[in-house]
This record gives structure tokens, sequence and C-alpha cells, in this order.
């Protein structure tokens, strides 16, 4: 992704959508494992075979964002044993992002990469960009290793997200790139039985699911 101008020739990306493959971006981040500022690409991602979710939130110094960030770095390590990398996204600096992670007791377990999108065009380009107030509403989304938005969620200012909700969901989602061929049910968990779409199933979901 280019960084803003006002060059005539710079264009924002057209807003991304459910199934598409997600266009590479380079985003700036402060990284609380390493205490360094750096970037990353999806492109290198992709190249790493890693899944990817961006965790969108309004602010830093904010009130219901650090309580969300610290459900999330409660269950990194969940996430990183799924091959998963988590990158909380606010418009926000780098500078902020250390500033703040330093200062709220509840961000110390905060290791994930904290991603800096001063410009608000990648909040735009997953159409979570509020432009009255220059913030990204709680928007939550799950790339695949392919580079193809697999999962979108978008909260308002005010209510907070469920971590073991999107852990739950990327399970699933790592499930069905191994079995193209079946669906998991509402709160499936591994372990337990899914869907296998055809004509013989329709109207006898209870049967197949053995309620």
């Amino acid at each position: 992704m280019h960084e803003h101008c006002d060059d005539e020739c710079c264009t924002e990306l057209e807003q991304v959508f459910l199934g598409a493959e997600v266009d590479d971006f380079l985003l700036k981040v402060y990284d609380p494992t390493e205490g360094a500022f750096g970037e990353i690409s999806l492109e290198s991602l992709v190249e790493a075979e890693k899944w990817t979710i961006l965790f969108f939130y309004p602010a830093d110094f904010t009130f219901v964002c650090p309580t969300e960030l610290a459900d999330l770095a409660a269950k990194q390590e969940e996430f990183e044993k799924l091959g998963c990398e988590v990158i909380s996204v606010s418009t926000d600096t780098e500078y902020a992002h250390l500033a703040w992670r330093g200062s709220e007791k509840l961000l110390e377990n905060v290791r994930f990469k904290m991603g800096a999108d001063t410009t608000g065009e990648l909040s735009r380009y997953f159409g979570v960009y509020d432009p009255d107030t220059g913030l990204a509403l709680r928007g939550t989304f799950m790339i695949s290793p392919e580079g193809i938005l697999v999962s979108s969620e978008v909260n308002y200012y005010n209510v907070g997200r469920n971590a073991d909700e999107l852990l739950r969901k990327l399970k699933a989602n790592v499930y069905l790139r191994e079995h193209p061929a079946e669906a998991c049910p509402a709160r499936w968990e591994p372990g337990k039985k899914t869907l296998t779409p055809s004509e013989a199933l329709v109207g006898k979901v209870y049967e197949s699911l053995g309620e």
C-alpha cells in the first residue's frame, strides 16, 4: 500500500469484501516483543503461509479498547500455535502505541504488533473508517494464508469483542482449509461433528448432527 500523497496518480484502494483476495499493504507497527518500531506487509505474511487477523479499534488511551487488547493478548499463544499473526490497528501513531502500552497496566501482556494506520487508508479499505471522527470502528478481519478475506466482524464504539469467539472462528477456518467439502455448524469446536452439504442433507441436518 502506498503512502498518502496529494499526487493525482495516488488513488485509494477499493474496499475489500468477503471471499476476495486482499491487496497487499504495508503497515508501520510498534512491536512490543522487540521493543522496536518496524513495518509489516501482507505479502510477507502470505509468503510465510500465515493466517492474519487485523484487529481494528478506535484509539489508544481510551476505555473499552485496552480491555479488548488484553483479552486478545491472553489468547495470543493459541493464535500463534495455529499459525496466525495478530495485528491490532488504529489510526494512532506507532509512538502513541509505545506510550500507551507502557502506561496502561491492562496491556502489559500484549506482545502482538500494533499497527499505525495514521492516514486511515487501511481502515477505509476494510470499511471501518469513520470520517466524522477520523477513527476506526471495532473491525476484525481474518485473512487466509492464500490472502483471501474469510471472516469479517464490525462493532460500533461501545461494544467490545470476545477473543474466545475469534479463536473459535480461526479454528473452524483452519479446519475447513484442510476439509473444503465440509461446513462447520453453530458453536462448532474441534472434535465436534461437521456438515457435508449435499442433496441428502436437505431437511436432515438434525439427523446428521445426531441431535
